[in-house]
C-alpha cells in the first residue's frame, strides 16, 4: 500500500502528465472532493472536474509550479500556481486525507483570474 506522500506525489505527477486514469486511481470509490461550487462525491462526480482541468492545462504554453508540499500522518497539503491559455491561477491549494493508500477527502481552493 502506498504512503500518503506516495499517493500525493503520484497525483501531482499524473496531473502534470495529463493522465486522467492515473489521477482517478488515487481516489477511494467514495471519496469526497470539496470545491468552492459544491462537494463532489465519488469518482464518477470527480471525473468531469479533472477532464475539464486536463483539457485546460493541456493547452500550449501552460506553466505549473508546485510551491509547497507537506505531509503529516494521513494528511497532505499542496500549494501551487499556474498559468494556462485561459486563466492565471495566482494561488491554489489542495488539502488531502489519505486512507488505505487512497485519497478519501480532498479540498481545493484557488484564486483564478480569467485572461479574456
Amino acid at each position: 500500500m502506498r504512503s500518503p506522500k506516495g499517493v500525493i506525489d503520484n497525483h501531482v505527477k499524473c496531473f502534470g502528465e495529463g493522465d486522467l486514469d492515473g489521477i482517478l486511481s488515487d481516489y477511494a470509490a467514495d471519496a469526497v472532493l470539496f470545491t468552492p461550487q459544491a462537494p463532489l462525491k465519488g469518482v464518477g462526480e470527480i471525473r468531469p472536474l479533472f477532464e475539464a482541468m486536463l483539457a485546460e492545462f493541456g493547452k500550449p504554453g501552460t506553466t505549473f509550479s508546485l510551491e509547497h508540499l507537506a505531509v503529516e500522518g494521513d494528511n497532505g497539503y499542496i500549494l501551487w500556481t499556474a498559468e494556462t491559455a485561459d486563466n492565471v491561477y495566482e494561488l491554489a491549494t489542495d488539502t488531502f486525507v489519505v486512507r488505505d493508500g487512497k485519497i478519501a477527502m480532498q479540498s481545493f481552493a484557488s484564486k483564478i483570474t480569467p485572461k479574456h
